[in-house]
């Protein structure tokens, strides 16, 4: 009997890895995403349940209180969290899974009796793993929402500090493994884990965040990893080599986005940028809403280009309506999505897709930059790193090199900005002073609906 059950839990495990890695599949797409994410969840709900069955963890009662207490505390952040604020709970939920492997770690460090020095290993690993992505998610959490500086936060001597670090934590971790009994080296080790990862995090800069989440992902799920083979679990470490595998592979393609390598994010951020001495001068060109609409009226092709702006202004129910009636009036319309514009990956075609824009209308960047001049009006959005020429232009420029949108190639461009304020990275922005663009000053979601009006009446 007890062997019977064993095959279904392991046929159960198995049904649970496909719908991961069917829900994987499905969120290559934005078309597809949100049935992936439903499969995910549902292979995971299915290997929490069977999992505390199986291990007589819990009971039936404590099980459907804990679904019950989980699902509400999710539905409430769902419902209440603004789009503005999702790379913070992002990073949040990064940490919370980083901070589940580390509890699972050290029970079984403390809890078992006779413990092999192969799962002694992998345990010391997960703690440390999830105690770095628990307290770099939460100082992560803390510059996205502004409870702390967004800008590097670097120290003399901090090279040697942290090197100091490193090798305190990798002897205790030796020596956790040799006397597992000792509990303060447990606390110790577990406390400058979590140092090391606030040391991770401090100096790196606000404009790299869409690195770090999607680092500190894979860092999650390379805990639950090791807690899987701590646990002698195969599905968790299914699960856990997924998260880590896609979260790595996702920070490749954002560092390639901006021309660096990891190491560059890692180390420097952003500091070459300010303390840049390269100067772009040029007269800025302002533009009513008034006279944007004449242009828009007459054009047969509109790009947007999103930012992080747009998010601020809460602009894409608003721009929504604006493309509804220009298509209206004959216009072609398409969304040029950069890679690490916002604050988290995906973070543009997220607030689209609240705004039901079709994934159609959506299109990479190096798709859109092959047929940008064709295109009658650019509107920039609160974007300002993502299309800076000075990337292709300035080879004294800081961003020299990073692929970027070449809205400036369009032949007309509307930036619509509150002020003259540089982008997330304090770099200026020769786009501004080209004689085909206009700026728009003002509030975005206000001009838009300014605009709107216009083409309603």
């Amino acid at each position: 009997m007890v062997q019977d059950y064993n095959v279904l839990i392991n046929f159960v495990y198995v049904v649970s890895a496909v719908l991961f890695i069917f829900g994987l599949k499905l969120l290559s797409h934005p078309a597809t995403a949100r049935k992936g994410n439903l499969l995910s969840a549902l292979g995971m709900f299915v290997a929490v349940i069977v999992t505390l069955l199986d291990k007589n963890i819990l009971s039936f009662e404590l099980i459907l209180a804990g679904i019950v207490v989980g699902s509400a505390i999710g539905v409430f952040t769902a419902k209440k969290i603004e789009m503005t604020a999702m790379p913070e709970l992002v990073s949040l939920f990064n940490g919370i899974g980083g901070l589940a492997s580390l509890a699972v770690a050290y029970a079984t460090i403390v809890s078992a009796e006779q413990i092999n020095v192969f799962i002694l290993t992998v345990s010391v690993l997960a703690l440390l793993i999830g105690a770095i992505t628990f307290s770099g998610s939460v100082i992560a959490w803390a510059k996205l929402s502004e409870r702390m500086i967004g800008r590097p936060i670097v120290f003399k001597g901090q090279v040697v500090f942290n090197a100091a670090l490193i090798v305190a934590i990798v002897a205790l971790s030796v020596l956790v493994v040799i006397q597992p009994s000792v509990a303060t080296w447990h606390i110790v080790l577990i406390a400058l884990a979590l140092l090391m990862g606030v040391m991770f995090v401090l100096p790196i800069g606000g404009a790299d965040m869409p690195v770090v989440i999607s680092l500190l992902n894979s860092y999650s799920g390379l805990a639950a990893c090791a807690a899987g083979f701590a646990l002698e679990n195969n599905l968790l470490i299914v699960a856990g080599s997924l998260v880590g595998a896609s979260g790595i592979i996702l920070t490749n393609i954002m560092c390639k986005a901006m021309n660096r390598s990891l190491i560059n994010v890692l180390t420097s951020g952003f500091q070459a940028v300010i303390t840049s001495d390269v100067k772009i001068e040029g007269e800025i060109k302002p533009l009513t809403p008034e006279d944007a609409f004449y242009v828009l009226e007459a054009a047969q092709s509109v790009l947007v280009i999103p930012g992080y702006g747009m998010a601020v202004a809460q602009a894409q129910h608003v721009m929504k309506e604006l493309q509804e009636l220009l298509e209206k009036n004959g216009a072609e319309m398409a969304y040029a999505i950069h890679p690490v514009a916002g604050r988290m990956p995906g973070h543009m075609n997220v607030l689209l897709a609240e705004a039901d824009v079709s994934y159609e209308q959506l299109f990479e960047m190096d798709e859109i930059n092959a047929r940008i001049d064709t295109f009658d009006v650019a509107i920039v959005i609160g974007a300002n790193d993502v299309v800076n020429p000075a990337a292709r232009e300035l080879p004294g420029s800081p961003i020299y090199g990073m692929p970027v949108i070449n809205a400036d190639l369009a032949k007309n461009v509307f930036v619509l900005k509150r002020g003259m304020a540089a982008g997330f990275a304090g770099i200026e922005n020769p786009l501004f002073f080209k004689q085909n663009t206009r700026m728009i000053f003002g509030d975005a979601k206000e001009t838009l609906g300014n605009l709107v009006r216009q083409f309603s009446s």
